[in-house]
């Protein structure tokens, strides 16, 4: 098979896509606008990469909400164990962390991505760096800016795997919009996802705790509940149990001016026992250090309290046992869409056929983030983010 395949992004999406499409035989050219590959990949995997999830898998694919039947089909092609098996491949053993999340052992993004690179240059990958997509020129050729000159590409196929908007600095800088949109493609409007929120903090905490975590509670919002920690900013909260609703929340902002969520600063101690022992005799303690003594809370997380409970109820105590196990926070705006770890959004479904080529543009595929889906963190943006470069892979081989 001699046909030319030039791919759009060097994510795990365009390098998935490669890979399926080198090991039919097929030539295939990877551009990435970035001096270097798999950007965003390598940040993700800077605290340790998550791969994928190891739940049960109709609980796994349920995490794309109402994206979850057009993703299955992918997803069933390519699952997270298909992915752990990949890795295996390149000589990654995998394992599986005390939440169910799925790493590389040593947790490391650079040995498997080296390993990676490796075998697609030994498959005939050619890789061209710094070449930024700018559309299409006569005959459908495509438009490259370099550093001295704009280069013309002809290819038999083309596949975009440009990424959303968020953490624009690997790339990820949503240029490709208008240039789709001029060709009449569907893009929904980009939105952030797995971000932090603003609240109106009052200076005190501003001030001593912007940076605090605040661990083992629980967060309730709408039907949804879940046990986690988060991060105190100076602008409000971020981290993982906020990233856990940050769909649900940003949607309530959306439709009404700002969104309560409420916390259990307890979640181990039934109400009524806390109300008990916060109704004993505290002689000439202060209630901050009675309840310190008492219950443990301190720090950034007892500052909540006082927060929210107005002074003249701070020696109520059935008032701060009940703000305890409820405490309430009103987020007011999702943080900028550049800081969020994932974005919503993206080119229509509608837009696409089965294979993830666009109906208006035959021989023009898509796939990753690109795509109008999002899911929390957990291995599930990156599961999806393979499952769908595989599906345009195949759906090339079909199309070819």
């Amino acid at each position: 098979m001699h046909n030319k395949i030039a791919i759009i992004g060097a994510g795990p999406a365009g390098l998935i896509t490669a890979e399926t499409l080198l090991k039919a035989g097929v030539q295939v050219d990877i551009y990435d606008s970035m001096p270097s590959a798999g950007r965003k990949f390598l940040l993700a995997g800077k605290g340790g990469l998550n791969l994928t999830h190891s739940e049960g898998y109709e609980k796994f694919s349920s995490r794309y909400g109402d994206k979850r039947d057009i993703l299955k089909p992918y997803l069933d092609n390519f699952t997270p164990n298909d992915l752990r098996a990949w890795a295996k491949e390149l000589g990654v053993e995998t394992f599986i962390g005390s939440s169910g999340r799925v790493f590389p052992e040593g947790m490391g993004a650079v040995p498997l991505l080296d390993a990676w690179l490796a075998r697609l240059v030994s498959l005939g990958a050619v890789f061209h760096f710094r070449y930024r997509w700018v559309g299409w020129g006569a005959d459908n050729a495509l438009r490259f800016a370099t550093k001295d000159k704009e280069i013309l590409v002809n290819a038999d196929a083309v596949v975009l795997t440009l990424g959303g908007a968020s953490r624009p600095k690997t790339g990820s800088d949503a240029a490709w919009i208008p240039i789709l949109k001029a060709r009449g493609i569907e893009v929904n409007p980009l939105k952030p996802s797995n971000c932090g929120f603003d609240i109106h903090w009052s200076e005190h905490i501003k001030k001593n705790f912007a940076g605090s975590p605040i661990k083992t509670l629980t967060l309730s919002f709408g039907k949804k509940t879940q046990k986690g920690e988060f991060i105190l900013t100076e602008n409000g909260v971020e981290g993982s149990l906020i990233y856990a609703f940050s769909a649900e929340i940003r949607d309530e902002i959306e439709t009404k001016g700002n969104a309560e969520i409420r916390l259990d600063l307890l979640p181990d101690t039934a109400a009524e026992k806390l109300h008990k022992t916060l109704s004993q005799p505290r002689g000439s303690r202060s209630m901050s250090s009675f309840l310190k003594k008492r219950t443990g809370l301190s720090g950034a997380k007892a500052n909540l309290i006082w927060e929210v409970l107005p002074r003249e109820e701070w020696n109520d105590p059935a008032k701060v046992s009940s703000i305890i196990k409820s405490l309430p926070l009103k987020l007011i705006a999702p943080r900028p869409i550049e800081e969020a770890i994932s974005s919503a959004g993206g080119v229509s479904f509608d837009a696409l056929d089965e294979n993830l080529m666009l109906h208006n543009l035959p021989g023009v595929f898509c796939a990753g983030e690109m795509l109008d889906w999002e899911a929390p963190t957990g291995g599930y943006l990156l599961t999806a983010c393979f499952a769908t470069g595989q599906a345009v892979g195949n759906g090339i081989l079909a199309w070819l």
